[in-house]
């Protein structure tokens, strides 16, 4: 089986890195990860990659003059790579509209609340100060806009009392390493259609558990 290839972009320890190098290690998985990415030299997750037997490669933000000189970079060495997909797993940099043009509609990221609630940053604070009794997480396409692209997956955890950012965070992390891995997978498999602001999956026969939210 021919298998896209992938390229992961981090900031830090990789944990989301780790499940998809996890579901990757399947023979049948549809997407191999081909390079991994960090702006940050020395984070766990360049380790995790290695460990795995993945290329990697470290470009600091800070050494390059502007972001869209950064960008080249960052689009030459997923190029180089052949990457057909790109997934952002912890990725702490906003990326402009002429890098993500390149990737139109494969280009993926994962995001710790129920879009479209609670974007960018502090999201579980937000989520408690605004006294929701269901948190969770996303996986989307990436736009030009901030965590506003088509939804391909979401999956809900409670609010439970007493619960702190950092308690209702590692709740809905597990959550994000489940439905990473099948969002890539349906993406890369070819099931996805993109209809104006909708993701539409075209198999429903592939949908995981029954707390994974998938397109319909």
């Amino acid at each position: 089986m021919d298998r896209v290839k992938v390229g992961v972009l981090i900031s830090g320890r990789g944990s989301n890195l780790q499940a998809l190098i996890d579901a990757a290690a399947a023979p049948d998985y549809p997407a191999e990860i081909a390079l991994v990415i960090s702006n940050i030299p020395e984070v766990y997750g360049l380790e995790r990659a290695r460990a795995a037997g993945i290329e990697t490669a470290t470009l600091p933000h800070n050494n390059y003059p502007d972001r869209a000189t950064f960008e080249q970079a960052l689009a030459h060495a997923l190029r180089e790579a052949g990457c057909e997909i790109v997934c952002l797993a912890g990725f702490m940099r906003v990326l402009g509209g002429a890098f993500v043009a390149q990737w139109p509609n494969r280009m993926l990221n994962v995001h710790p609340s129920l879009l479209p609630s609670f974007k960018g940053l502090h999201t579980q604070r937000k989520a408690l100060e605004a006294g929701v009794t269901l948190a969770g997480c996303s996986v989307h396409i990436v736009t030009p806009d901030l965590d506003d692209g088509p939804i391909l997956a979401q999956a809900a955890v409670p609010v439970l009392p007493g619960d702190t950012e950092d308690s209702l965070s590692a709740r809905i992390l597990e959550q994000e390493h489940r439905i990473y891995p099948a969002a890539l997978a349906w993406l890369a498999s070819g099931q996805v259609r993109i209809e104006g602001r909708r993701a539409i999956l075209d198999n429903a026969d592939r949908q995981p558990e029954a707390l994974v939210m998938p397109p319909v």
